[in-house]
């Protein structure tokens, strides 16, 4: 599994993730939002971990920079 996510993608997921986190542990939000909100807050941390994005993958997009 090659990497396809460059550091800006990745911070920016991460970031995304803690704020959807702290969003649910505060009340802000419930119900079907928390569930949809939490699978999403998984999957962004999953990918910003491993730099692999598999929607990115049949697109063959990487915003990953080409290392000379």
């Amino acid at each position: 599994m090659k990497q396809n996510m460059g550091t800006a993608d990745r911070i920016i997921r991460f970031i995304l993730a803690v704020l959807i986190a702290i969003l649910y542990l505060t009340g802000q939000i419930t119900g079907t939002a928390a569930i949809v909100l939490g699978i999403v807050l998984a999957v962004f941390l999953l990918t910003s971990a491993v730099g692999f994005c598999p929607a990115y993958y049949p697109f063959k997009i990487s915003t990953k920079k080409n290392q000379s």
